[in-house]
């Protein structure tokens, strides 16, 4: 346990500062037969979970960059060029998305999460001596703006509890999110315009990093729900402290109603970031289920029965946040190859060989 513990400092609500091995030297490795003509697009600092527009041609990442002290929203071109902040400057920022296309074929709006409308300063980091811990700040809510920034930022949500981890859906129309509003960490839906509120989840434990699949009738998302009484009991007492205490993590997939849920794996590691397959049959996603010391972090495929198993990524440090381009021609992902101080993590594009 202890060792998937210090796996979990490199995982968050959806990513917080990484604590990595030292890094690789690398853009490639021999047996990353899935990857080829690898770019790296970001080069230096902290930078993850970058995710493409409707039209693949743009990404939103976050990153902690220039001596900022927490995550601030950044978008760029595929090609690393056309970089621009697109949060306030201020608070912590984290897990952003762009959907919708206007008419110049842009992408319209984007959504992250942000605690910058509780304070202009970083939400003080969880106290580690008794363990590490995701602070779920309760002063995270879900803001909306234009891509292009020319319209005021429009606070979503205001449920005085954490609420993160938004991602939409393929046709643009719904918000899948994580939020502690009913008093555990549960996925909900609502329109993009913030109506129509469900609760998907109401297991004990944590459900949350949910993305669409390309038929916008499920989701997929990273689940801890704890078993014993002693867990039980540790999970509620933490939360009431706005702290979760991570142990390992499982992929699940169900409807948007949650009446139909499925779990897809069963390694009892640090399993998380999964994005389906444009074919919806099968996930790929990011776990150290292969490192007995449960640092490193790699790139998996499997089947969304827990079949057919492959790993995708080999750079022997982290690998995580895949996610396809909408065509499925292209992947991008964060990782620790090629890096050129310690624990520093960039966003790289590649293009994906079936």
């Amino acid at each position: 346990m202890k060792k998937i513990l210090l796996s979990l400092l490199l995982l968050s609500a959806c990513a917080h500062k990484t604590v990595a091995p030292p890094t690789t030297a690398s853009l490639h490795f021999p047996e990353e037969k899935h990857l080829r003509n690898i770019r790296q697009l970001t080069f230096g600092g902290q930078n993850a979970e970058a995710y493409f527009s409707q039209d693949g041609q743009w990404l939103i990442f976050q990153s902690q960059r220039d001596g900022a002290p927490c995550d601030q929203m950044y978008v760029m071109r595929t090609d690393g060029s056309e970089l621009r902040r697109v949060s306030t400057g201020t608070g912590r920022t984290t897990c952003g998305y762009l959907y919708g296309t206007d008419k110049n074929g842009l992408p319209e709006n984007l959504i992250f999460a942000s605690t910058h409308g509780a304070s202009a300063e970083c939400p003080q980091a969880p106290d580690h001596a008794h363990g590490y811990a995701w602070g779920i700040f309760p002063t995270y809510d879900l803001y909306t703006n234009t891509f292009k920034g020319d319209g005021p930022l429009h606070q979503l949500t205001n449920f005085h509890a954490y609420t993160a981890e938004a991602t939409i859906s393929p046709d643009q129309k719904k918000i899948v999110f994580t939020s502690t509003k009913n008093g555990d960490l549960d996925l909900y839906t609502m329109d993009v315009n913030g109506k129509h509120l469900h609760q998907v989840t109401k297991e004990l434990g944590y459900d949350g990093g949910a993305y669409f699949f390309h038929d916008g009738k499920r989701i997929i998302y990273r689940a801890f729900h704890p078993e014993t009484p002693e867990e039980k009991k540790s999970y509620s007492e933490n939360l009431k402290n706005h702290l979760y205490r991570p142990t390992w993590l499982e992929l699940f997939w169900t409807d948007l109603k949650g009446k139909e849920k499925h779990q897809i794996t069963h390694f009892h590691a640090g399993t998380f970031a999964p994005f389906m397959f444009p074919s919806d049959k099968r996930v790929i996603f990011s776990s150290n289920k292969n490192d007995p010391q449960g640092r490193h972090f790699d790139i998996y495929a499997v089947d969304l029965d827990g079949n057919n198993l492959e790993q995708i990524t080999f750079s022997h440090s982290f690998d995580s946040f895949p996610m396809f381009s909408p065509d499925g021609k292209q992947l991008v992902w964060a990782s620790n190859r090629n890096g050129k101080a310690p624990h520093e993590t960039n966003v790289f594009i590649a293009d994906w060989i079936e």
